[in-house]
């Protein structure tokens, strides 16, 4: 069987390997395929969308799924059943990356279901997959024939010792002061997300607008794929239904009355209500008996009307749908310590939108496990974000985090992360957990603030408080008006043409997350952006600064306390002992929580308990293994076992000596018969250690030393060759 494949390589510079896109030869049945080959990174990336759209669908179904596949990485998934199973959150991070990138360059009349899908297939260990994935996703929609405004790729954007790079290497990236993935086509920028290390705004500006040269390369390459493929022509489609004269009779008869509502300055729930009543008393002018596409054209063209209304307020009179001008921030309050068995907590409500945030300190068995094929291995700082049905006032089932959740808490530990302690300085595992109990917009901002007020709360030593912002932006392409708004409300979002989140301390930006539903901004406007984000977001550390300004001093008295030790590497054995024997009974006789990792050829104990005697007695057993013995010193030592010549006493864990029955005592013992048993205690001396390492102990050194016995004195004999004087004459 043949195949007629088709090739382009992209010359990215800069020392990169040069990207490879190729189409024809794997997965032909889809409506567009593409492999994408860099080094040894190669991912398969397919797409297939239905000729036709479902009835009554006024919005894209599309969905895009990014799977890693262990054999990539030469390596088997873990788990019961050996196989790669739901994504991970890594992989569902990847997968809104790439969703979002595609998703606004749709028609926005183009309503059939759609499915991307990504796969690493095989992986270089110094190429990042991730910023390949959008690029290889939109090849495989340019070389289809369905209707697409792009292309569109992205690129992840660092700076490294001073210098902006295009996609570092894993190793290089460690060192980077800003980290960003950068969206966009040829001539728009269509997403940013990513880290930094609290930069300035126009250090940001400068990092983007470098990434959009390098996403015009890639664009550059995809557009003269298509060409080779021949598949410039996309496929007609004809999604709505329409009807000119319905449209202008919704207008006339609700546009006004929506204005006024939103005028009105009036809450959340007050609003939404009103404008149903507006739509539901024109529907009922209709009649009972309209038809399905009547029905949908009625709620798409009264969607418009808000639509419309809400935009021509702002950019008119500069009213937003709660009364606030463009620049203001919605009434804050804020509490911390609400929860008293919590290691920290804190309370922080911005308007409408609330957040019940808990600290929890932990030990490093508490580190969360990352079992990925490109990634594995620990984390020690984890925020989990919850948004629960009742925070919308909806009813809704829980079924566990979904792929918004995952997003959201991502941005605020990305943004949390770049203001903890490291090393010695923070020897917790420390999870973060905010449930949104209220929301009108931007819940993850708000994540961020509560955040950072549990975590001085909790006595963490962050170098600077983090607070967040929600940006938005309505524009009127036919007269160039726009506005930016601080603060945005859900409707704002909704109905705006922009997302744009922005975190940082007093110093600088710490992270950002930015969506465009448009074509075209502006640099000096994404430059007031982020001075109006700026300046919204120092308004937001000074209310934060009336509730609590530092850490505290010292953790919460019930908090768990961490000792850490460093040890020689030749001791780590002995500390676990044979299958972690030693190790788990000294957890389970002192109720305190060890580990032990290697780390620089040293070996580094943690002691993890809530009380101080756990940690002093587990620190003492441990300090036993790996101390020395020194000769002269003294031990209070323990019988291990009894021969005839002497006893073998435990001076140290697992380090015996011999007693000689001859040191013992100073008196002559002519047997060991009831002199110890075993187990007695007993201190002795260290006299020596040989060569072999054999230690010579002595009981008797310490006893004192009984005096010396005099012996009588003997009658001295005379010398046999002179006379006694006494000896009887002759």
């Amino acid at each position: 069987m043949s195949y007629n494949e088709h090739k382009v390589t992209i010359e990215m510079g800069g020392g990169l390997a040069p990207i490879e896109l190729s189409t024809g030869k794997l997965a032909k049945q889809a409506d567009g395929s593409v492999v994408l080959k860099q080094g040894n990174t190669m991912l398969l990336a397919t797409v297939v969308s239905s000729k036709e759209a479902k009835a009554g669908v006024d919005f894209l179904p599309l969905s895009v799924d990014y799977q890693e596949k262990y054999a990539a990485t030469g390596r088997i998934p873990g788990g019961f059943l050996r196989r790669e199973a739901r994504l991970s959150d890594y992989e569902v991070l990847i997968s809104r990356l790439i969703d979002r990138a595609l998703r606004p360059l749709f028609p926005d009349t183009y309503h059939a279901d759609t499915q991307v899908m990504v796969s690493l297939i095989s992986a270089d260990k110094e190429i990042m997959p991730d910023a390949l994935a959008g690029l290889a996703a939109s090849a495989a929609i340019a070389v289809s024939d369905i209707p697409f405004n792009g292309p569109i790729s992205e690129v992840r954007v660092a700076k490294v010792d001073g210098q902006l790079v295009i996609n570092p290497t894993v190793s290089v990236l460690e060192n980077a002061s800003l980290e960003f993935i950068v969206a966009g086509s040829a001539q728009d920028i269509v997403m940013v997300e990513g880290e930094a290390k609290e930069i300035s705004e126009a250090e940001m500006v400068e990092a983007i607008a470098f990434a959009h040269e390098a996403i015009k390369k890639q664009v550059a390459g995809q557009v003269e794929l298509s060409r080779l493929v021949g598949s410039e022509t996309k496929r007609e489609f004809v999604h709505e239904p329409s009807n000119p004269e319905l449209r202008e009779a919704v207008y006339a008869a609700t546009y006004d009355k929506v204005y006024e509502v939103a005028k009105s300055g009036s809450t959340k729930h007050e609003r939404t209500e009103r404008f149903a009543e507006i739509g539901e008393e024109f529907f009922a002018t209709q009649g009972e008996e309209i038809d399905d596409d009547t029905a949908f054209l009625l709620k798409k063209y009264y969607h418009d009307v808000q639509y419309d209304a809400v935009r021509n307020l702002v950019l008119d009179e500069g009213i937003r749908l709660d009364g606030r001008d463009v620049r203001t921030v919605r009434p804050i309050w804020s509490e911390v310590d609400y929860l008293p068995a919590a290691h920290g907590s804190a309370v922080f409500t911005r308007g409408e939108t609330q957040s019940l945030t808990s600290v929890t300190l932990g030990a490093k068995d508490d580190e969360q496990m990352i079992d990925g094929a490109f990634f594995h291995g620990y984390n020690k700082f984890i925020l989990h974000y919850n948004f629960p049905g009742f925070s919308t006032g909806e009813v809704r089932p829980n079924r566990g985090p979904g792929r918004r959740e995952v997003g959201h808490g991502n941005l605020a530990m990305r943004s949390l992360k770049q203001v903890l302690p490291t090393g010695e300085d923070n020897p917790y595992t420390i999870r973060v957990v905010s449930d949104i109990l209220e929301s009108n917009g931007s819940s993850s901002m708000a994540t961020v603030c509560a955040g950072t007020l549990a975590l001085m709360d909790a006595g963490v030593k962050i170098a600077a408080p983090v607070s967040g912002i929600a940006m938005g932006l309505i524009t009127d392409e036919k007269t160039g008006k726009y506005a930016i708004l601080s603060d945005i409300l859900g409707d704002e979002d909704h109905l705006g043409d922009m997302d744009f989140k922005v975190t940082g301390t007093q110093k600088g930006i710490v992270g950002c997350q930015m969506d465009l539903k448009i074509n075209g901004l502006k640099w000096e406007v994404l430059t007031q952006a982020l001075d109006q984000a700026k300046e919204a977001r120092l308004h937001i550390l000074g209310e934060m600064a009336k509730t609590i300004q530092t850490p505290r001093e010292d953790y919460k008295p019930h908090a768990p306390r961490i000792v850490q030790i460093t040890i020689d590497k030749e001791f780590i054995g002995a500390v676990i002992g044979p299958g972690g024997k030693v190790i788990q009974e000294m957890q389970r006789e002192t109720g305190a929580t060890i580990s032990i990792e290697e780390v620089d050829n040293k070996g580094i104990v943690q002691f993890f308990a809530e009380n101080k005697d756990s940690i002093d007695a587990a620190m003492a057993r441990v300090k036993a293994i790996v101390t020395k013995p020194e000769i002269g010193e003294v031990y209070e030592g323990k019988v291990k076992s009894i021969m005839a010549f002497g006893a073998f006493v435990e001076i140290l864990p697992g380090k015996d000596g011999l007693l000689h029955i001859s040191e013992i005592d100073w008196k002559r013992l002519e047997t060991m018969d009831g002199v110890f048993k075993e187990g007695d205690m007993v201190t002795v001396k260290l006299l020596d250690i040989d060569k072999q390492g054999k230690m010579k102990l002595s009981r008797k050194a310490l006893l004192p030393r009984p005096p010396r016995e005099d012996k009588p004195k003997q009658e001295q004999k005379p010398a046999t060759d002179a006379p006694a004087t006494d000896a009887p004459q002759a």
